[in-house]
């Protein structure tokens, strides 16, 4: 049936590239998309993720109902999923996690966000927590040039940032979370990648066609170099027991920050 409430959210996810206003401005959100186990057809859900590596986590919680959602039920019948994520969609494989897995991942969940565990505390059944793992993506949502590209990853780059600094700075005594690190250890690895495709690619590329970027890019490069040397020290301090994750998290935002900015007004206009 249609709820116009979720497709308002469809709606407001895609032409915003992900992003959602209101209550759900603050956090992770994808769009996933199963087919009906009964009707086969397609629905889509608005669903809340956690960062896992070269993974998403999604939980069926279904507000702490005593039955799952139907998007999860969808899943058990045919686990072959597509994930929107604002920038791009993928084909993925849902797999729902078993045993001390479920109950491990569950655990940091909770120490993430204790209302997982006041659901499950209302509710005989297991709350199911579902891995989503790539299997093949595609091209970037929407159309437009690389540039618009290139503006879309750095606006997911500042946001997942800015919601980290938040789960860092809010951590407080209670120290900083298994969740949390995943978190930290995810985006170093989405960082890494990011810079490495442009050192090798882009700015290569862009040297042969312009010539006269050659000092700016020489200073886009040394910012990376300088964010890589960062980004070893957190993924550094990560390995501490009780790691002091805040400053060293502030000077990433403010050279990320200026390091973006820089690249936009430089190669945008080439690009």
């Amino acid at each position: 049936m249609p709820n116009p409430f979720t497709d308002a959210l469809i709606t407001e996810f895609r032409a915003n590239n992900g992003k959602l206003s209101g209550p759900f401005a603050d956090g992770r959100m994808l769009l996933l998309t199963t087919t009906g186990r009964r009707s086969g057809r397609e629905h889509t859900a608005v669903i809340g993720y956690y960062p896992d590596g070269d993974r998403v986590l999604v939980v069926g919680s279904a507000g702490g109902d005593d039955k799952h959602p139907d998007w999860y039920l969808n899943l058990l019948a045919n686990p072959e999923v597509t994930v929107e994520t604002g920038l791009f969609t993928y084909q993925a494989d849902a797999v729902p996690l078993t045993g001390t897995e479920r109950d491990d991942v569950f655990a940091r969940l909770v120490e993430a966000d204790k209302g997982w565990g006041e659901y499950q505390a209302g509710t005989a059944r297991t709350i199911p927590v579902i891995a989503l793992t790539q299997k093949q993506i595609g091209p970037p949502r929407g159309s437009g040039s690389f540039a618009d590209l290139l503006v879309r990853i750095h606006t997911a780059f500042r946001q997942e940032l800015a919601l980290i600094r938040e789960e860092v700075a809010t951590s407080g005594t209670a120290g900083v979370g298994a969740q949390l690190r995943v978190n930290c250890l995810t985006l170093c690895q989405g960082l890494h990648h990011h810079h490495t495709g442009e050192s090798g690619g882009i700015f290569p590329g862009l040297l042969q066609q312009h010539p006269e970027l050659a000092d700016e890019i020489a200073v886009l490069q040394a910012e990376h170099d300088q964010l890589a040397v960062h980004l070893e020290e957190l993924e550094k301090l990560l390995t501490t027991p009780q790691p002091d994750l805040l400053p060293e998290i502030d000077r990433i935002v403010a050279l990320l920050t200026a390091h973006l900015d820089r690249e936009e007004a430089s190669l945008l206009s080439y690009l």
